[in-house]
């Protein structure tokens, strides 16, 4: 789930680095926190690249790229896409899908996976990142699951 301070991908560090596992791409506080929460709290989780679509944690991503869900490049991956994502990745045994990210993602999501689903948006109540990082914080420090 970008493209800024919380987007940095391990390119930016080190350009050298060559293909990566998705979970070892995104480097940035926003994410890491993200993929903490999500590896403490549920039992499988993607990231949701807007090049790459729905990535597991062992999924490689071959080389840096700059696409973002708000920006107007062709390389955004079509809501079409993401359901074949879903039908071959067998995304779609989920009874609940749980969003960490902000609100650009709600459209995204759900239009992929259709109203058959139930969703949370545990960081929608934050007016930006830094208030969805503290709640992230709060959360893995009290070890308990965020509402919302």
């Amino acid at each position: 789930m970008h493209y800024s301070m919380w987007y940095q991908k391990i390119w930016d560090k080190r350009p050298d680095a060559g293909p990566a596992k998705a979970k070892d791409t995104y480097i940035g506080i926003f994410h890491n926190l993200c993929q903490e929460y999500a590896s403490r709290f549920f039992n499988s989780w993607v990231i949701l690249s807007a090049k790459h679509g729905f990535l597991e944690p062992e999924d490689v991503v071959e080389e840096n790229y700059d696409v973002a869900f708000n920006s107007k490049s062709t390389e955004i991956i079509s809501a079409a896409e993401l359901k074949e994502q879903i039908r071959q990745k067998q995304l779609s045994d989920a009874d609940e899908i749980v969003v960490l990210g902000g609100k650009k993602y709600k459209k995204v999501v759900e239009a992929a996976f259709g109203s058959q689903y139930t969703y949370r948006y545990p960081l929608s109540d934050c007016k930006g990142i830094g208030y969805m990082q503290q709640k992230l914080k709060t959360a893995l420090v009290e070890n308990k699951e965020m509402t919302i």
